[in-house]
């Protein structure tokens, strides 16, 4: 059984619209960082607007907190996130069970999208006043596909692709232990072991992906992430650093 970080407070809510924004209510009043979780949401959301799912039984939080630094050092936390994610699976399932980690920021089981991680904050002139950190997991089920883009990464649920059933509670837990272990790993030695630790777990490193960015599409070797967590990949122009962008898996 994990032990609750200290310092950092808890809220589970039954129902909620999203745990994001939520999260951006309740953030003037906290003293501290905070993890609100909900048994269910009505409105969840992911990456640039899409919708997200909660069948019951499935994982939704998110962590507020006052990051230091400025937006780039925010953007790099969703990296701390996903190892967390990572880590609290494989704690709580076995070091055999086959996760990965998916540029920029979800997590994979059996090659198939398990766990995504939505950053959103508050701030002006360049200044986070607060950032919320959603995260969400397909413990018991994996939504729809007809709600996929052409391409994308099938999603997947833990207990259909193991029979093993992990608690949203024992979840939350493990993983505030976890993402709290490596935020005070990067704010002791930066963002270097981080990124290390990330890349040991990354998927189809060294192989042929394509990056989508609106309208342009960026073919090339996935050869890491810089300092910064931008991509790298290499291809008929040479080695290009992509700072965001939706990635498909050539001949997928």
């Amino acid at each position: 059984m994990s032990v609750w970080p200290q310092g950092v407070a808890r809220h589970v809510l039954e129902q909620v619209d999203s745990t994001n924004a939520e999260a951006m209510r309740m953030a003037p009043a906290l003293s501290g960082p905070t993890w609100i979780m909900a048994r269910r949401q009505t409105a969840g959301r992911g990456r640039r607007g899409r919708a997200w799912t909660d069948p019951p039984g499935n994982f939704a939080a998110t962590l507020v907190l006052r990051p230091e630094g400025g937006p780039a050092d925010a953007a790099r936390l969703s990296f701390v996130a996903a190892l967390a994610v990572h880590d609290a699976l494989r704690q709580l399932c076995g070091p055999q069970l086959n996760v990965a980690l998916k540029w920029p920021n979800d997590v994979l089981l059996n090659g198939g999208k398990l766990s995504g991680i939505l950053l959103e904050s508050i701030g002006s002139g360049g200044a986070i006043q607060a950032l919320a950190i959603g995260i969400g997991v397909n413990l018991a089920a994996a939504p729809e596909t007809g709600l996929l883009e052409p391409g994308a990464t099938r999603p997947v649920g833990l207990l259909g692709e193991t029979g093993l059933t992990v608690r949203p509670d024992d979840f939350l837990a493990t993983l505030a232990r976890a993402f709290d272990d490596w935020h005070r790993q990067m704010r002791t030695y930066g963002f270097g072991p981080i990124r290390e630790a990330w890349l040991a777990r990354a998927t189809r490193l060294g192989e042929t992906i394509i990056a989508r960015t609106g309208t342009t599409e960026t073919t090339g070797r996935f050869d890491g992430i810089d300092e910064t967590g931008a991509l790298i990949l290499s291809g008929p122009r040479g080695r290009q650093a992509i700072p965001a962008a939706d990635i498909y898996f050539a001949g997928v």
